[in-house]
């Protein structure tokens, strides 16, 4: 009887394991995918801002160039 008892016991163990073992799972999984896309939104928002860096490099550049050639003229 104890022995059965146990054996029950082992039984109701393995089957929450496994119960939790698939919602982990599950879990991972929508995690990977949640992952996936905020690597695609950071990659595209890393573009936008390389844009608009040298961008703002270019337009430096630019008026110290424009400033130095008009200060060279004078």
């Amino acid at each position: 009887m104890k022995n059965d008892e146990s054996l029950g016991i082992a039984l109701k163990a393995l089957e929450k394991i496994a119960k939790h073992e698939k919602e982990c799972g599950e879990r991972w999984a929508e995690t990977l995918i949640e992952l996936k896309n905020l690597k695609s939104a950071t990659d595209s928002h890393a573009k936008r801002w390389e844009k608009l860096a040298w961008l703002l490099i270019g337009a430096i550049v630019s008026t110290g160039a424009a400033a130095a050639a008009t200060l060279l003229s004078i």
